[in-house]
């Protein structure tokens, strides 16, 4: 599949591909060559960044809606062809305790997070089989690996995205294909933004001490980049990688806690 040691020839869907690290990917897919379909709610800002690309398509995706992401892929494929590479990295967060957690906010922390990433996989995978090779990114959480207060539905459907890429990646093990995870910690976009006022609100803490609370996580005190994930993303995707499959790496300056 690969062409010239890079990724060109290479047709890559991103979801949640508009900003934050879904647009650090988008930039880093692009810069080795793939030729890349953007996914995500809002058409207007996924069509500004594609302006910023080579080779990108947007397409409007809904991932909780099953019908939503069969129509996406199927324009998708109908563009740019079968997708080689997927990197599932839409999602959403809820911080709130477990006994006000209605039934409404547990069921969509399920279905942005855990089923979208399904829906999307299935869709891709025939395709894959078909190739004999084929790259699936999830992008999960250090909440996906471990426990923390506040966020037991989001922790709950990252769990679940951690257990649906080691399933797959044995399914597909001898398929040419690869599924792992990426579980970063806090990373600097409009998420940790939502987190940081979150915590000011409810503690009374200046934005300096809240994000001096949540630096704390990571060892190296600081925040995680959108573009470290990014080159991670690009890790798993190029050649040098095949062996590498059904794992969930954290990328947290070595803290395990979320």
């Amino acid at each position: 599949m690969y062409k010239n040691h890079n990724l060109e020839g290479c047709h890559a869907v991103i979801t949640g591909a508009a900003k934050g690290i879904g647009a650090a990917i988008a930039d880093r897919l692009d810069a080795e060559g793939a030729s890349i379909t953007l996914m995500g709610r809002t058409q207007e800002t996924l069509d500004l960044k594609v302006k910023t690309l080579n080779r990108a398509q947007a397409q409007q995706v809904d991932v909780t809606s099953e019908d939503s992401v069969i129509q996406a892929f199927s324009m998708a494929t109908k563009q740019l062809g079968p997708v080689d590479i997927l990197i599932n990295n839409a999602g959403a967060a809820l911080s709130v305790p477990l006994h006000r957690t209605d039934t409404k906010d547990w069921q969509y922390m399920l279905d942005v997070n855990l089923s979208g990433t399904f829906y999307c996989c299935r869709e891709v995978t025939p395709a894959m089989r078909d190739n004999n090779w084929g790259r699936i990114v999830n992008i999960a959480s250090i909440a996906g690996l471990s426990g923390a207060a506040y966020i037991s539905a989001y922790c709950a459907a990252k769990h679940g995205v951690i257990g649906l890429t080691r399933a797959l990646a044995m399914e597909l093990a001898t398929k040419g294909i690869t599924v792992n995870a990426l579980c970063p910690g806090y990373t600097n976009t409009e998420l940790l933004d939502g987190a940081l006022n979150n915590i000011m609100a409810k503690t009374g803490l200046s934005q300096a001490e809240a994000e001096t609370q949540l630096k704390s996580s990571n060892p190296q005190n600081r925040f995680i980049e959108p573009e470290e994930v990014a080159a991670s993303v690009a890790w798993l995707c190029l050649p040098g990688s095949e062996g590498v499959n059904g794992q969930s790496v954290p990328i947290t300056g070595g803290g395990s806690q979320a």
